[in-house]
C-alpha cells in the first residue's frame, strides 16, 4: 500500500515520501533512553552520553538517538528511493537477487521466500546496499544507480558520523582507547555493513490469527548495531529483562538503535544483543504496508569474535569466558552462517514454542522467541 505523495523531490527526481499517521492506540511502550548526539562534541559530552548508554544497556539494549546530523528531508529521500525499488516488477527485482542460500545478503530478498507457518509465507521484501568500496561493487536497479551519490552520502554519514560516535561511547564505557571499536569497523575494510530498504506487506485478519499476530519471531541481530530510522507503523517489540514484550514507539526525528551479536561476543555478554520481534500493527494501521530504512553495522569480516581485555569487564565479572563457542569464529563467518541458516529454516521450526534454539556454526547456537 502506497503512502500519499505530493511534489517532486529535487534531489532524487522521485515523488516526495510522506509517512503515515501514528497509531491512536495507547500501546504498552518500552521505556527507552534517548541520546542527544549533538552533545558528543561538547565539553564533557562524550562522558555524559557514555553514562547514559551504560544505563540503557543495563536495562534493555535498545535506545533512541536524536540530533544525528541528517535533515528529515534527507531521511525521507531514502524512503522515497526504497518505495520505488519495491514498485519495480518482480522480474526486474529478481535480476538483483541476493545469494541468500550461500550467506550473501547484498541485493534483493524476494517476498515469501520462507514458509513461516503451514501455507503462510514471510511477508518481507528487502533490498540491501553494501558499503561503497571496490570489493563490494555490484549491479543495482536504475533507480539506485541514478541516486547513487545521494545514497552513498547518506550511508557514509551514518557510518562515520553516527555509528562512529556510538562506537567511541562503547569504548569509553569499557575504558578502552576511544578508537578501539572504530579500528574494527573501518568503512574501507571489507565487512557486511549495509543500508537496507525493507517492506513488510500487510496481512489478512486470518493470516494474523494463524500466526498469533507474530510476523517475525523474537531474535537477535547478526552484527554490532542496527539503526532503524523512524517510521510510524507500530510493529516492533523488544523483550525486557522481565521477559515481557514492549512496543517500541516511533518518536519523531529519532533513530532506534539496538545492540547485536558481535558486541555481545566481544564483551563476553556485557553488551547484550537485544531480543526483538515484529508483530501485526494495531487495528488502525492493519491495512498499511510498513516501509523501513535501516543501517546494519557489522565488524570487519576478519575480526575474530573473542572477548576483549577490559578492566571494566574484569571488575564486573565479565572477564571469564562463560560461552567459548564463538571463539575462533570470525565476524564474516558468523554473518554468512546466520543468513544461510535463516533462509533454510523450515515452517516446522517456526512452530509455536516459547524458546527454540538452532545451531548456526561450530556449535554456536541462537534462540528464537515467541
Amino acid at each position: 500500500m502506497a503512502a500519499a505523495v505530493s511534489t517532486s523531490n529535487n534531489v532524487t527526481g522521485l515523488p516526495t515520501y510522506h509517512q503515515f499517521p501514528e497509531t491512536q492506540y495507547e500501546l504498552d511502550w518500552a521505556d527507552l533512553v534517548t541520546l542527544d548526539l549533538s552533545q558528543f562534541d561538547q565539553p564533557g559530552g562524550k562522558q555524559k552520553l557514555a553514562t547514559q548508554v551504560f544505563d540503557a544497556i543495563q536495562k534493555i539494549g535498545f535506545f533512541y538517538i536524536i540530533n544525528f546530523g541528517l535533515l528529515q528531508e534527507k531521511v525521507d529521500e531514502q524512503f522515497a528511493i526504497g518505495k520505488e525499488v519495491f514498485r519495480l516488477s518482480t522480474e526486474e527485482k529478481l535480476k538483483y537477487r541476493a545469494d541468500l542460500e550461500n550467506g550473501g545478503y547484498n541485493g534483493y530478498k524476494p517476498l515469501g521466500l520462507r514458509e513461516v507457518c503451514p501455507g503462510i509465507f514471510d511477508n518481507t521484501e528487502i533490498y540491501n546496499i553494501p558499503k561503497f568500496i571496490p570489493e563490494l561493487e555490484r549491479t543495482h536497479p536504475e533507480v539506485i544507480n541514478q541516486n547513487r551519490p545521494n545514497i552513498e552520502s547518506f550511508a557514509r554519514h551514518i557510518h562515520e558520523n553516527i555509528v562512529g560516535k556510538l562506537l567511541v561511547l562503547f569504548a569509553i564505557i569499557l575504558e578502552l582507547p576511544e578508537d578501539f571499536f572504530l579500528q574494527r569497523h573501518r568503512y574501507e575494510i571489507r565487512s557486511d555493513c549495509h543500508l537496507r530498504y525493507m517492506k513488510y506487506h500487510h496481512r489478512t485478519t486470518e493470516q494474523n490469527k494463524a500466526l498469533e499476530n507474530v510476523w517475525v519471531k523474537g531474535h537477535t541481530d547478526f552484527g554490532s548495531l542496527t539503526l532503524l530510522f523512524r517510521q510510524p507503523v507500530a510493529a516492533l517489540q523488544v523483550r525486557t529483562p522481565d521477559e515481557e514484550w514492549k512496543w517500541v514507539k516511533p518518536h519523531p526525528g529519532s533513530i532506534t538503535v539496538n545492540l547485536a551479536d558481535s558486541l555481545e561476543f566481544l564483551t563476553n555478554g556485557f553488551l547484550k544483543s537485544s531480543i526483538h520481534r515484529v508483530v501485526a500493527p494495531p487495528p488502525d494501521q492493519a491495512e498499511l504496508d510498513r516501509l523501513g530504512v535501516l543501517y546494519f553495522v557489522r565488524p570487519e569480516d576478519s575480526l575474530e569474535l573473542k572477548p576483549v581485555v577490559s578492566g571494566v569487564l574484569e571488575r564486573l565479572g565479565y572477564n571469564t569466558v562463560t560461552d567459548g563457542s564463538a571463539v575462533g569464529i570470525t565476524a564474516g563467518e558468523w554473518v554468512k552462517a546466520r543468513v544461510a541458516k535463516n533462509v533454510s529454516r523450515a515452517a516446522k521450526s517456526e512452530a509455536r514454542s516459547e524458546v527454540a534454539e538452532e545451531e548456526i556454526i561450530k556449535g554456536k547456537s541462537v534462540k528464537y522467541y515467541d
